[in-house]
């Protein structure tokens, strides 16, 4: 099993009188992470899923004593997919507040309802961790830079999922993406507000699939899905939240000159991306290339920082005139830019305006430095 990043930090952050949640996508190996977790704690931890009825049940009363009766004596208890708990917000505030010597783990694979159901009952009462799929540094860890590096176009091709890249062969990896991407990538997002429209759902996310990289208009995809502007601002979201997609928003400090509403869109996962659209091809047949790598960078990088720098301030910058900017991160007022090439012999263009009104160059990221921008 590849060690995730994020494990030391969950076990630092372990019986402070605090609930422990940990949000991902569906099959990112948020079980895999918790139930390795339990085995350092033997016979002390506890793994209940609250897909079960039996554990819908056991915590169905808001009293202390049957809680306690339910979990028995253990020190640390996962509770996996949280959100399928009645009241999950009101029953983690009665353990903490009332049994403190138990340490719950919460896991839920959408912010959008986990986060709705506790945020008020365990306001200043939980720590909150996101697990992605793999991250390149961990499989880096797990074998050696030269060999990762062998296997870049795979990666940019099928993704990073855990169970997708031990697969052994292209046909497994494709079949297994295809199975995730029709029966999991949507479930949260129907389930929530009991949303029917499932054929809309699934359009909206070809239609951002096939535009990764470029600046979305609203206007533009209510059209061509024939719904209304906020429904599809209302999905975005739901995507967003539920780990399938996330936005970069425009970067401006003079409104006059530059785009400052607009934002884009990559994917979490690029072989999610792959087979909504249904293209595995080979990255020299194909017309895309320079977005996949795009999002893989911009990608591999949020993974990174969430795990040093959570709060940092990420953009990308457009002006009317045209010139642009791939990404940017700002933190303390200091900027630095970045453009991604995948055919490293292209020169970046020279954006005079940004350069001279920021006071700082533009760093190109290709196949041969990328892991300098990883790290």
């Amino acid at each position: 099993m590849i060690k995730r990043k994020i494990k030391e930090l969950i076990t630092a952050s372990l019986f402070k009188n605090k609930v422990v949640i940990v949000y991902g996508a569906r099959q990112v190996g948020k079980t895999t992470l918790v139930k390795d977790i339990l085995k350092d704690f033997s016979k002390d931890g506890k793994y209940i899923s609250c897909e079960l009825l039996s554990a819908q049940r056991g915590l169905s009363v808001l009293e202390p004593e049957q809680i306690k009766a339910f979990l028995g004596q253990y020190k640390l208890i996962v509770l996996d997919e949280a959100q399928d708990i009645t009241n999950i917000g009101k029953v983690l505030k009665v353990i903490v507040d009332f049994l403190p010597d138990i340490q719950i783990i919460a896991t839920g694979s959408s912010s959008f309802d986990l986060s709705n159901k506790i945020s008020e009952p365990l306001t200043g009462r939980n720590i909150t961790f996101q697990l992605p799929a793999l991250s390149l540094q961990e499989i880096v860890n797990d074998s050696d830079a030269i060999d990762v590096n062998s296997k870049l176009e795979l990666l940019l091709r099928f993704g990073l999922y855990p169970e997708i890249y031990t697969l052994p062969d292209e046909e497994s990896k494709i079949a297994r993406l295809n199975e995730i991407a029709n029966n999991y990538l949507y479930k949260d997002v129907l389930e929530f507000d009991k949303i029917r429209h499932s054929d809309t759902i699934s359009k909206l996310v070809q239609l951002l699939a096939l535009q990764i990289g470029q600046e979305v208009s609203l206007q533009e995809l209510a059209t061509q899905l024939g719904i209304n502007r906020l429904t599809v601002e209302k999905y975005i979201d739901l995507l967003e939240k539920s780990f399938v997609i996330f936005k970069l928003k425009s970067f401006s400090k003079n409104k006059r000159k530059e785009i400052s509403k607009n934002f884009k869109v990559y994917f979490y996962d690029l072989g999610i991306r792959n087979s909504i659209i249904q293209n595995f091809n080979q990255l020299d047949l194909r017309q895309d290339t320079g977005a996949i790598w795009e999002n893989f960078c911009i990608l591999e990088r949020k993974k990174y920082l969430l795990q040093v720098a959570p709060y940092r301030q990420t953009y990308f910058y457009r002006t009317y005139s045209g010139e642009e900017v791939d990404y940017i991160e700002e933190i303390s007022g200091k900027i630095t830019a970045y453009q991604f090439k995948w055919n490293d012999k292209k020169n970046i263009k020279k954006l005079l305006t940004f350069t001279k009104t920021y006071n700082t160059q533009i760093n190109k990221i290709t196949p041969m430095n990328y892991f300098d921008f990883i790290k």
